[in-house]
């Protein structure tokens, strides 16, 4: 059958479901507006009162606190947002709900004032909540068991994130830094507002994707009734690790939004060859578009050190990107000592930091999931997923209260810090393979599909 006469749901573009296209561009834009709100979070916290673009005048620490908190709760709420997802309204409704309240806390961000701008935060935690965790999952139902599209599918949703990550910062931090913070919190409301278009647009091609589906087996038993095997334990015990490691993994990454984008616009020379000032803002779209150049070079590097024999498991590959991570903030602590000889630091160095932040980050972050969705026990599968965002979560507060420790003990020493400390941490992993990879019980040799998120 022609792919055009073929019922909405069915139909293929590029060789893809076209339901791919239309949360491609729902989470592009969803992406965009979570990006640029969070490229001018902390800038407009801190900005003074009486300048011409007031923000509210609060510390570097306080906005740090501030920024902790918020960050943890956008992914921890994707706990109660996959548990509405699974009992109440299935995966399409509860996007389509998180949608709505992200478009409303948007737009109140909008509005000049400080109640306002906390009741956008608190709608925006709870869109986010119940969007990102089941958007994705959304992507790995377009395509049957054992699809070999599904990989390259996600590919192309990932592509989605970090186009919406790299422009953001752009955009939104360029007229909220020069204009008015409200207008660039504006901006992401806007973004929102289209990615809301697109996916009430698109339902007729989503027609048999992320309904509500039952918890029970054909005999009318809770799923959940059954006891975990040996092995099942093992694997939920390697996974345990697994999440420590994600969390100081974000401790780290995560200083991007807070510390870094505070340093940036602080005690960075951005003045670029006399023509014009870089925004601060601007500099949180690097990480995206090194996602986008380096993420095929990444990839292939590890599938041709896999071909050849070598150590390429998901847990080796999470502690080598720990590691890689872990090194750019030593491009951060030679900033800090040329400030203090200076008076100001070059912007090459966040510029390097942010290239292993990033190459980091491709080595760690894609597997992870993947590593999941092999080693979790089917019936704790949702709950698992959530503990994982949970793990983020609670990754991204520790990095807001590594920022506010920086305000006492001086940047050098927690970029130092951070460098070595993580490093050892990574090498440890490294260390201990062997035993891990025993508690996995081959489960990285069975044929079982991975995932790609950000």
């Amino acid at each position: 059958m022609n792919s055009i006469t073929r019922p909405a749901h069915e139909r293929e573009l590029w060789g893809h479901p076209v339901g791919l296209y239309v949360l491609f561009f729902t989470e592009m834009w969803e992406r965009f507006s979570y990006y640029g709100m969070r490229a001018l979070f902390t800038l407009f916290l801190v900005a003074e009162t009486t300048s011409s673009n007031a923000g509210f005048g609060w510390t570097n620490g306080e906005a740090l606190a501030l920024y902790g908190w918020y960050t943890m709760l956008v992914y921890v709420s994707s706990i109660p947002g996959g548990w509405i997802a699974d009992r109440l309204l299935g995966q399409k409704k509860t996007v389509m709900l998180g949608g709505a309240l992200l478009c409303i806390g948007h737009a109140i961000l909008a509005l000049n004032s400080e109640m306002t701008f906390y009741i956008g935060c608190f709608f925006i935690i709870l869109g986010v909540g119940c969007l990102k965790p089941n958007i994705s999952s959304m992507v790995g139902g377009l395509y049957k068991p054992k699809d070999e599209r599904r990989d390259l599918g996600f590919y192309v949703f990932y592509m989605g994130i970090n186009i919406g990550g790299f422009l953001a910062p752009i955009v939104c931090g360029y007229v909220g830094e020069n204009i008015s913070w409200h207008y660039g919190f504006g901006l992401a409301a806007i973004g929102m507002f289209l990615g809301q278009i697109v996916y009430v647009w698109g339902q007729k091609y989503l027609k048999n994707v992320g309904n509500l589906i039952s918890n029970k087996s054909a005999e009318g038993k809770e799923l959940l009734e059954r006891k975990l095997s040996p092995i099942e334990k093992d694997r939920v015990k390697v996974l345990l690790l697994s999440f420590l490691l994600i969390i100081l993994f974000w401790a780290a990454f995560e200083q991007a939004g807070g510390l870094m984008n505070l340093y940036a616009e602080q005690k960075t020379d951005r003045n670029f060859f006399d023509l014009f000032v870089i925004p601060a803002s601007v500099f949180q779209s690097v990480n995206s578009f090194f996602i986008v150049t380096l993420a095929t070079a990444v990839g292939a590097f590890w599938l041709k050190w896999g071909k050849k024999g070598k150590e390429s498991s998901s847990i080796f590959k999470m502690a080598v990107g720990m590691v890689i991570m872990a090194l750019g903030f030593g491009f951060m602590a030679a900033a800090s000592a040329e400030y203090d000889s200076n008076g100001s630091s070059a912007m090459y160095w966040l510029i390097l930091a942010y290239l292993f932040h990033t190459v980091g980050e491709l080595c760690a972050s894609p597997v992870s999931l993947s590593f999941i969705t092999k080693l979790a026990p089917l019936k704790y599968a949702s709950i698992i997923m959530g503990l994982y965002w949970a793990a983020t979560g609670f990754g991204n507060k520790i990095a807001g209260l590594i920022g506010e420790a920086a305000q006492d003990m001086g940047e050098f020493e927690i970029f130092a810090g951070i460098a070595v400390v993580w490093s050892i941490i990574g090498f440890i992993v490294i260390a201990m393979l062997k035993p891990l990879k025993r508690l996995t019980h081959g489960a990285e040799d069975m044929d079982v599909t991975s995932t790609i998120e950000s």
